[in-house]
């Protein structure tokens, strides 16, 4: 059975800087593409951050780059999300997801877990 945990989230004021982690069991991690996406109240879910299974290839949409870095340690089957200059309209649940298949604009995911809030206030 797939699992993948989040954590790391909380309260933050703007400018804040926050790290969440998702550790996977039940995959072979290594093997996957890890994905960070984000919900927030109402909108629809937005990818923020991707990166292959070496770690070597990362993308990152518009709203967050220069911003966000995620970054993986396959060793401890854990990808991160460090992420900086912290916006008010960063405030969502976080989910990480893995892939199967590296895709730049990932859409859809194979497996994802519970999420983990984030909130940003101004």
């Amino acid at each position: 059975q797939v699992q993948l945990t989040e954590s790391g989230g909380g309260l933050g004021q703007a400018g804040d800087s926050l790290r969440l982690s998702c550790t996977a069991s039940g995959l072979i991690f290594r093997s996957y593409a890890m994905v960070w996406f984000r919900q927030a109240p109402g909108k629809e879910r937005e990818f923020v951050a991707t990166i292959s299974w070496s770690g070597d290839v990362t993308n990152y949409p518009d709203s967050v780059k220069g911003r966000f870095t995620i970054s993986r340690d396959n060793a401890k089957n854990t990808v991160y999300l460090q992420m900086n200059s912290l916006k008010p309209e960063d405030t969502a649940v976080y989910y990480c997801a893995a892939n199967a298949v590296y895709l730049n604009y990932p859409r859809n995911y194979d497996y994802w877990g519970q999420g983990t809030q984030v909130t940003v206030s101004s």
